[in-house]
């Protein structure tokens, strides 16, 4: 049953009042058509309750842009949503094409930084983030008294002689609701096992970060990455300032304590917003599916943004990972499932119960 400006309606009660369920929410395709964007194939999607988010066919189904209400939740880029064929793979090319977002997805054989590994010379953060969606499918249908809405697609990795891996993804939300599901399954279609390293890159931004604002989880252990800045900062990892010139980015690893049901909650809330109620992103994922959770804290000016990044991996490059020993593997015929609730805090009572769970 969909709760809608402050009532809730079964399916038949809400169609008496329209003559399509678009006047409430949905899902609307549509092409970009300006400048580096141009020909960049997206879906906007509307809940009803005031969550609206854009997804990039385009560029890996990630999403590019959300907002509640009004208010932007992620962090928006320079580069704006370029298309895939400006992608860069050499070294640092991929922040060429990083628009930020609520979702970039990096992966699916190698994440992390540029390195040569086996021989073969690898950039920042992998293709998939780059790679066009095919077999695309977006459309809402109601189960019982639940309108429900999801955009589905395939991104493949391939390469003649070397890997050949595939994300299918779907993207999930109800009319209704202020939160999303993300569906990832990774399957190798090749006959050879490969190298496989997945992390998600979850974008959060003005006004959900500001000076006010606080991390939120349940981390047993947090350690900053081997870097003199992360090592300074290493106290302040749940707080931050506004934005300054010149800062350098801060990283740290966190080992989390999942609840009751395997899943672990991390949450950024500024209760400054909302005229004093509050309003803050979570993320929930399984630490069995994705055992490394970084935070990536940028507070330049003009890159004021906080990664929280779900992950098989960590971000030092894909050859020290086969040094170290974590580096993950996916056989041939196998696939690995993975799933996200991204949601959004808009009451005092939600934000309180969050932050209670997480002590």
């Amino acid at each position: 049953m969909a709760k809608l400006f402050g009532k809730k309606y079964t399916r038949t009660e809400l169609l008496k009042h329209m003559g399509d369920v678009s006047q409430v929410g949905g899902v609307r395709l549509s092409v970009l058509k300006n400048g580096s964007e141009n020909g960049v194939e997206v879906a906007d999607i509307s809940t009803g309750a005031g969550l609206r988010f854009t997804i990039t066919f385009s560029r890996g189904m990630d999403i590019s842009f959300a907002e509640y209400k009004g208010v932007p939740l992620c962090w928006v880029s320079p580069t704006g949503a370029v298309g895939p064929e400006f992608f860069e793979p050499e070294g640092l090319g991929w922040l060429r094409s990083f628009y930020g977002g609520l979702l970039t997805t990096c992966g699916l054989t190698y994440v992390g930084s540029p390195c040569v590994d086996g021989g073969k010379p690898l950039g920042l953060h992998g293709r998939v983030a780059n790679t066009p969606a095919k077999n695309i499918y977006a459309d809402g249908e109601w189960k019982n008294d639940d309108y429900i809405i999801s955009v589905r697609g395939k991104m493949k990795e391939a390469c003649v002689m070397g890997e050949n891996v595939q994300l299918t993804r779907e993207i999930k939300t109800k009319l209704g609701e202020k939160r999303l599901w993300i569906n990832d399954t990774v399957e190798n279609l090749g006959y050879e096992k490969t190298e496989h390293m997945l992390l998600y890159h979850i974008n959060l931004g003005f006004p959900i970060v500001d000076r006010d604002s606080r991390f939120y989880s349940s981390s047993k252990e947090v350690v900053p990455r081997a870097d003199s800045e992360s090592e300074k900062h290493r106290s302040e990892y749940n707080v931050f300032t506004s934005p300054l010139p010149g800062v350098i980015e801060n990283v740290f690893y966190h080992r989390v304590k999942p609840d009751k049901t395997g899943q672990a909650t991390v949450c950024i809330v500024n209760e400054a917003l909302n005229d004093g109620a509050g309003l803050g992103v979570y993320i929930k994922y399984s630490p069995k599916e994705l055992p490394n959770l970084g935070q990536w804290k940028m507070l330049r000016q003009g890159s004021y943004v906080v990664g929280i990044e779900p992950a098989n991996c960590k971000v030092d490059g894909r050859d020290q990972a086969r040094k170290d020993g974590t580096l993950k593997f996916i056989q041939p015929g196998e696939k690995k499932e993975y799933h996200l609730e991204i949601g959004v805090l808009s009451t005092k009572k939600e934000i309180e119960e969050i932050k209670n769970s997480l002590k």
